[in-house]
């Protein structure tokens, strides 16, 4: 085992991903026995309880609140760490701060880039000729981003798409990248028994999780059979749409609401689908994969790599594509074998030790010290 580690991870908000993924990646350093593990940020709604005392509450309101920006650095540095981790965009910016003001040298400072900005499309993303770019605003964001990206010492990207988007748009050089997927919590595999019939969608229901691209494919003539049901979990300003959309469907869909215990549904259910037009690495498939749900999903950031060849994969907002692989994974006589074969692969990357040893590497290599 290599010298025991001060790791310190950033927040500045107290709910959605980025938290999520802090807060079970500090709980799985703190398991290894490998770190000393401190959390800063705002409480967190969900898995608070995981920090124990590993938790120093600091707020930091916006972008431009100076003050609070440096009071965070004070308290970062006062904790003495190796390590500073920040876990979103606005922790990033304060993380980078403590380069600018030359304390560099008295830790490392990495950064996990979790999603690009909402405006931004699949098609622009990936670099394809003539599609239409994101808002000047937004390009102003992306351009903060790259200065942060070339200031910190890594900048963590969990799904490969987005280190190519890095590098080749934003000009980040390659070597101040790190691929390192998320990590979900430790789930026990629960495949479908039989013929899919509970259909499950999670997520913010806003126009680029494409609900109401679901919804019409599975109202095409012949794809969802008649003892078939979906759950939406979910809320937001698209959902008085989608109950409109919903009621072709007659009473076959339910719409849950925002709810705390997704991984509990994603259990109760046979599969997931996620046909949004724009993802990086989502949380939600890789809690899938690790419930042992089969996903259909459309093409879109890291879907597809991490799915595999397990993966029902449709173009993002193609109706029929989808509907297409709605049917097929409706008429799968085995999806079981889907859901076993996922599972294992979440075990291999997704697996909150996974993620910490992962981590605990980057961390030693960032400060030149030999691995464990």
């Amino acid at each position: 085992m290599g010298e025991r580690l001060r790791v310190a991870y950033l927040l500045t908000q107290d709910g959605g991903g980025p938290v999520e993924v802090a807060v079970r990646l500090a709980r799985a350093l703190l398991d290894s026995g490998e770190a000393d593990v401190r959390v800063f940020g705002p409480v967190p709604r969900r898995g608070a309880e995981l920090l124990g005392g590993n938790h120093e509450r600091v707020e930091v309101g916006g972008k431009s609140d100076v003050r609070a920006g440096r009071r965070a650095r004070a308290a970062l540095l006062a904790w003495r760490p190796d390590v500073v981790h920040a876990q979103d965009r606005r922790s990033g910016l304060v993380a980078a701060g403590l380069v600018v003001a030359g304390l560099r040298a008295r830790c490392g400072v990495v950064q996990t880039y979790h999603g690009v900005p909402d405006d931004v499309g699949e098609a622009w993303f990936r670099g394809v000729a003539r599609a239409p770019g994101p808002s000047p605003y937004t390009r102003t964001v992306l351009a903060a981003d790259a200065v942060v990206a070339r200031a910190v010492h890594r900048t963590v990207v969990p799904a490969r798409a987005m280190g190519l988007f890095l590098s080749s748009r934003l000009r980040v050089p390659a070597r101040r990248l790190a691929h390192i997927d998320n990590c979900v919590g430790a789930a026990r595999p629960h495949p479908p028994s039989g013929p899919v019939r509970r259909l499950v969608f999670v997520g913010l229901l806003v126009a680029r999780k494409g609900v109401a691209t679901l919804l019409e494919a599975l109202a095409v003539p012949g794809v969802m059979p008649a003892d078939a049901t979906l759950a939406v979990v979910g809320d937001g300003p698209e959902r008085a749409r989608a109950e409109v959309l919903a009621g072709r469907l007659g009473g076959r869909v339910r719409f849950l609401g925002f709810r705390p215990d997704v991984p509990e549904l994603l259990r109760a259910h046979d599969a997931l689908v996620l046909p949004s037009t724009m993802e990086q690495q989502p949380l939600v498939v890789a809690e899938a994969m690790a419930a042992g749900k089969p996903v259909v999903a459309t093409d879109t950031g890291g879907v597809a790599d991490m799915l595999g060849d397990a993966g029902r994969l449709a173009a993002p907002g193609d109706v029929a594509q989808l509907a297409a692989r709605l049917r097929a994974l409706f008429e799968d006589p085995d999806p079981g074998r889907t859901g076993r074969e996922l599972a294992e692969r979440a075990r291999e990357r997704f697996a909150p030790g996974v993620c910490a040893g992962r981590h605990l590497a980057l961390y030693r290599e960032v400060l030149g010290r030999p691995g464990g």
